[in-house]
């Protein structure tokens, strides 16, 4: 049993619950999650299953799509509304005009600091950790990228927006800089991801379908194979010869190849190598530079991942 399942995660379940609990039920001994998200957030998380487990670090740097409800005149600890309120002003009257002004000034790239309370590893031990230890570890501000911030609601003290942003961004530490920026703190209320690069909710099942289907013993036909589960840009089936030099590892060329019209290859493309009808067997790198003619013998594919399944 090897793909992505796709799961709508539920408000109060951490991410690791999600794949504890889909471990459990599949009784398998790997599984992973693509994309953390708060217990306080729902929406699109990617699990891996056994083999499909090695596609993660291929899917970290795709966009993520966001809806997002924060709360204008508190500031929490966590950033978010499972936090404590360490800061409050009475009386926010922010017009819709002064929130569109200040959005613009987040869009496209950004320094963002990353909130006390997440994941982040500093000296091996989670920022979380060391935050619920009493520790107040300094954080350092990192670039992410905002790629659509759009105003969806106004309904003071509530505001609602639709976020489209790059890997590393937290919506938390967004809210709460867009309070301060208004001048009257805010934090997140409501967190929905609907998609999470090539996933989207639309292919989600709720933890309450899993369940059944599992139950029917159907799940497998909800979860994506390996060749589905990477964005890719072209698929070559190879032969039994050139999938043993595949599972050594060793780089292809050009005469390793099926006989075809290979111009799509260009430097730093992702490329998924087939044997047999819809079975990725590797996933590779071109190393074909543009313009560059092709002798037999050049090595074309670095082979960065190969899949038993």
């Amino acid at each position: 049993m090897n793909g992505v399942l796709i799961i709508d995660k539920p408000k109060g379940w951490t991410s690791h619950d999600v794949v504890a609990r889909v471990r459990k039920v599949l009784i398998i001994k790997k599984a992973g999650h693509g994309g953390t998200l708060d217990p306080l957030a729902t929406g699109v998380l990617p699990v891996y299953l056994n083999e499909g487990t090695k596609l993660v670090p291929f899917n970290l740097e795709g966009t993520k799509d966001y809806l997002a409800t924060m709360k204008l005149g508190q500031e929490t600890d966590t950033l978010d509304a499972d936090g404590k309120v360490v800061g409050e002003k009475q009386g926010v009257s922010c017009t819709r005009k002064e929130i569109e002004e200040v959005l613009e000034r987040f869009r496209g790239p950004i320094r963002q600091t990353p909130p006390l309370f997440s994941a982040i590893k500093q000296g091996g031990l989670p920022l979380y950790k060391r935050a619920r230890a009493g520790q107040t570890p300094s954080l350092l501000e990192r670039e992410t990228m905002i790629h659509t911030l759009i105003l969806k609601d106004v309904s003071l003290p509530l505001v609602t927006l639709e976020v489209t942003c790059g890997r590393g961004t937290y919506i938390r530490s967004l809210c709460a800089d867009l309070g301060r920026a208004l001048g009257c703190g805010a934090h997140l209320v409501e967190l929905r991801r609907y998609r999470s690069g090539k996933f989207h909710l639309d292919q989600a099942l709720s933890m309450e379908d899993f369940t059944r289907l599992a139950e029917q013993e159907r799940v497998k036909e909800r979860i994506l194979p390996l060749k589905d589960g990477v964005e890719f840009a072209g698929f070559i089936t190879v032969e039994e010869r050139t999938a043993e030099m595949i599972r050594q590892g060793r780089p292809l060329r050009l005469n390793d190849l099926p006989e075809g019209d290979w111009g799509w290859l260009q430097k730093g493309r992702r490329v998924g190598l087939l044997h047999g009808p819809d079975n990725l067997l590797a996933i590779a790198e071109s190393m074909v530079q543009e313009g560059m003619g092709l002798p037999k013998d050049l090595p074309v594919l670095r082979i960065l991942r190969v899949f038993h399944n």
